[in-house]
């Protein structure tokens, strides 16, 4: 054991800074890519994460406080920048009827976003680190712009957008409509893998990977796992053994297969000696393109 110390040299961390904004517009062309092309949001300023909900409701009995429950969590934002690609205007309300004339209150498409916030420390200052922050199934609602006469100190206009999330389904997990990904603790080869996707490379189109594949792909394939009850079994021809399989998350589909039918075959987990020798009973499920199995080395027995 050792005594608590305060503001470690290098431990003085702070976070700071957005950009590499980047707008995902929705597509319902397929629903396993929803977020198929990503644009670059130039001019990004701000982007400020507002989560709500999760409001805590005291439930009382035998006259005490006889437990809490918190209702659902909502991730709200408000993104402000001095520009925004023309493709956020399906997600801003408005179309295109001819070229240059666009046309407003129309039906508003929903979006995902990525952007990237500096994580600095007392040693590196902002070489440090960055974090690397994902939006899904986001909707902009509709926000004021003033437009000012230019005078002896102009400014900008600043766009400002109120944006709402509908969370999506995570594997394993409560659905969700964020993710942030530290640079100083993911596995360096994952992210460059992932930025590849999120930004593109010459060869492929960036685009907005759903949760499930980039907890996968930053090394969270453990959240899907299946294992067998056992890892060696004998069976006498024409008896029947039975082998359990369990799945994280549970619940999933399991595919049987023998690799020698001949001696053994199997059926949800039911293994019937055919004849004397040996065969490996997989058990599996497929999930974001991956399969996950677990193997019993299955030993036939001629009968007794």
């Amino acid at each position: 054991m050792s005594r608590l110390i305060w503001d470690n040299t290098g431990e003085r961390f702070y976070e700071t800074g957005v950009k590499r904004g980047v707008l995902y517009p929705q597509s319902s062309v397929d629903p396993a890519n929803p977020y198929p092309l990503g644009v670059v949001w130039n001019g990004l300023t701000s982007v400020q994460e507002s989560p709500s909900g999760a409001d805590a409701n005291a439930i009382y009995a035998d006259d005490i406080k006889y437990l809490e429950l918190r209702g659902a969590e909502e991730f709200g934002a408000t993104i402000e920048a001095y520009t925004y690609p023309d493709e956020f205007a399906i997600c801003d309300g408005s179309a295109e009827v001819a070229d240059g004339v666009m046309i407003g209150q129309q039906a508003r498409k929903r979006f995902g976003f990525s952007y990237r916030t500096i994580l600095g420390n007392d040693t590196e200052t902002d070489s440090y680190a960055y974090k690397l922050h994902l939006i899904y199934n986001a909707m902009a609602s509709p926000s004021e712009r003033q437009y000012q006469t230019v005078n002896d100190s102009p400014e900008a206009i600043t766009f400002s957008w109120e944006v709402t999330t509908t969370p999506v389904a995570v594997e394993g997990y409560k659905p969700t409509a964020s993710l942030t990904i530290d640079s100083s603790k993911a596995d360096p080869t994952a992210l460059a893998a992932l930025e590849d996707i999120l930004y593109g490379t010459a060869n492929s189109d960036p685009r907005l990977p759903l949760p499930g594949e980039v907890i996968e792909l930053m090394g969270g394939a453990n959240t899907f796992d299946i294992t067998l009850n056992r890892a060696n079994a004998t069976v006498q021809v024409g008896k029947s053994i039975t082998l359990k399989a369990t799945t994280v998350p549970s619940g999933k589909t399991v595919t049987w297969a023998s690799s020698a039918t001949a001696k053994a075959t199997v059926s949800n987990g039911i293994v019937t000696g055919v004849a004397a020798g040996e065969t490996t009973i997989t058990a599996s499920f497929t999930e974001n393109g991956h399969t996950y199995s677990d193997t019993c080395a299955v030993t036939v027995e001629a009968a007794s």
